[in-house]
């Protein structure tokens, strides 16, 4: 390092405490002149500073103060993206997240974000590009799941998007907070759907108690929450149809989509290999969805056959029924 990078490193040092122990607006649009490697050591005491300012018990009314912030918490997290420094000030970046839930985070009246409703949305964007990352996932989760649950629609469903990617590679580390995750589905953030199945491979108890109330919320759901819920049905059904056995009537209801059809007779496959019974009085249903969806010609057959072997009458019945092909 040369002279001019040590009186760089030294200025930004300086500068970054003027802006934040000044409240120095004017100097704070500076930060961005100063190179990522002169301050990406410095991030920790930045966020530890602007951890204090943001808990301030004027920082809501403190215009000025909330634009230094915001400054501040753009230059750390382009930083941190630029030299892919997360797991090195993870612990900070988790520290002044969960300083927000302390406050407000609900819209105004008008429809306005809250200032630290902004500053979670900036640091969860930024700890959520490292959904990859163990180590960030296992620091950040616990206190990520707790913004469903602030009153704040657009953190609750921007969180359910994040979620899903850290559920790709990392549903055990969402396990334990499968009841917060349901209660937030249930509460209407079915994008949420999507988590639900990987939690399932990994940890299928805590699920398993909450199949019927998914069912009901069928009908709330776009075709994409549909099919999330439906592969978890699938899964539940290989391990214990007898869970779905009340809401067989419910499911039946999602032959007659194209969208839907396939997945539920998917569901019906894995019910019909463990307990057929569970299905004798809805073989009607599946032959009309076969004959509206010819696609599904064969896992119908599939179903309906499994249904027959229960006794000859169920047989005799199920030929008549399905004779038609």
């Amino acid at each position: 390092m040369n002279i001019n990078d040590i009186k760089s490193n030294s200025k930004m040092h300086d500068l970054f405490m003027q802006v934040l122990k000044n409240r120095d607006l004017s100097r704070a649009g500076d930060l961005f002149s100063v190179p990522d490697v002169v301050i990406v050591n410095d991030l920790t005491q930045v966020l530890t500073e602007i951890t204090a300012i943001a808990s301030l018990p004027d920082y809501a009314h403190n215009d000025n103060d909330q634009s230094v912030v915001e400054i501040c918490v753009t230059r750390v997290t382009s930083c941190i993206r630029e030299t892919g420094s997360v797991e090195q000030h993870c612990d900070a970046l988790v520290t002044l997240l969960e300083s927000c839930l302390h406050h407000n985070l609900q819209l105004s009246s008008r429809g306005e974000d809250p200032p630290h409703a902004k500053i979670s949305s900036d640091i969860i964007s930024c700890i959520f590009l490292n959904y990859s990352k163990r180590s960030v996932m296992q620091r950040a989760l616990p206190i990520a799941v707790k913004f469903l649950h602030k009153g704040n629609r657009e953190l609750s469903r921007n969180m359910a998007s994040y979620l899903s990617l850290a559920a790709i590679d990392h549903a055990t580390l969402l396990s334990p907070h499968v009841q917060p995750i349901m209660d937030s589905i249930i509460s209407g953030n079915y994008p949420l759907c999507r988590v639900l199945a990987q939690i399932y491979e990994v940890s299928p108890e805590p699920l398993q108690g909450h199949a019927m109330a998914l069912v009901s919320l069928l009908p709330h759901c776009d075709n994409q929450e549909k099919l999330a819920l439906l592969h978890l049905f699938s899964l539940i059904a290989k391990d214990n149809p007898t869970l779905l056995e009340a809401s067989v009537p419910q499911l039946c209801e999602y032959l007659s989509s194209s969208v839907t059809a396939a997945p539920t007779l998917q569901v019906f496959l894995h019910m019909a290999e463990k307990k057929p019974s569970l299905l004798a009085d809805h073989v009607p249903a599946m032959k009309q969805s076969a004959q509206r969806h010819p696609q599904t010609v064969c896992l119908a057959a599939q179903v309906i056959g499994a249904v027959g072997k229960l006794s000859k009458v169920k047989f005799d019945m199920c030929m008549l029924q399905y004779c038609y092909y």
